[in-house]
């Protein structure tokens, strides 16, 4: 596993933290906007991990194509990184 995937791997399971302390935040009762605060938090780091998961792809992957496969991979590319929720 390189630094990137590492790093993704650590924002995931941040946010993996986060929504486990929000489902018990749910289950005390608490507030909806404390809750809304933590889910906003937990979606910003999978943005995050989002984010650099798709520029390890470029770095690693996209790079060692030839030319004309190139073009059609960064259009996928570009679609994903488009994507909204």
């Amino acid at each position: 596993m390189n630094e990137q995937e590492m790093a993704v791997r650590d924002r995931l399971k941040r946010a993996e933290g986060q929504l486990r302390g929000i489902i018990k935040m749910m289950e005390d009762g608490r507030s909806c906007e404390d809750i809304v605060t933590q889910l906003t938090a937990a979606r910003r780091a999978i943005s995050r991990a989002t984010e650099e998961l798709i520029s390890a792809h470029m770095d690693d992957c996209l790079v060692k194509l030839p030319p004309d496969e190139l073009r059609e991979a960064l259009g996928r590319a570009v679609k994903l990184i488009g994507r909204r929720d």
